[in-house]
């Protein structure tokens, strides 16, 4: 009983190791669980490789007393040499219509990792530090329940 244990803890310790780091991924925590309108978590990244093509997620725990089954927010871009910022309104969705959470759960914590559908996937044209900054844009302020927020990058090796 205990060697099969043992094999059973070490095959998923070797497994997890072989897992693909991600690109980027950095998460911020949101002050005492409220998500305020003024708090803007800012993700910076360099890209260096213009021909590769990215994957680009949102991250979010929250808890399971979060009021609501979505979380719409604001996504503003800025590019390396632009001084202009896009500025792109996203519905996150939390739950399914029964009012499970789609993430994943540990007790009463949910996260859930989020494509953001800017195509199939993302190809950054210029060599540089790239900003994404989050805002919330819900009707409530702050947003209760919210633990941390943040964002992932993953490259798509080329064959």
């Amino acid at each position: 009983m205990l060697r099969s244990f043992l094999i059973l803890v070490v095959s998923c310790l070797l497994l997890g190791g072989c897992l693909p780091s991600p690109y980027y991924q950095k998460q911020e925590p949101i002050p005492q669980n409220e998500w305020n309108y003024n708090f803007r978590p800012k993700f910076k990244f360099d890209i260096s490789d213009t021909t590769a093509k990215y994957l680009p997620y949102f991250i979010i725990q929250h808890s399971q007393a979060y009021p609501y089954c979505n979380l719409w927010m604001w996504m503003y871009i800025k590019t390396p040499g632009d001084s202009l910022i896009k500025k792109e309104r996203v519905n996150v969705l939390l739950a399914d219509p029964s009012g499970k959470w789609l993430g994943r759960g540990l007790g009463a914590i949910y996260e859930e990792r989020v494509f953001l559908s800017l195509g199939d996937s993302v190809q950054f044209n210029r060599k540089g530090t790239y900003e994404i900054s989050l805002e919330q844009n819900m009707r409530i302020n702050p947003l209760p329940e919210v633990l941390h927020v943040g964002f992932k990058l993953d490259m798509i090796k080329a064959n």
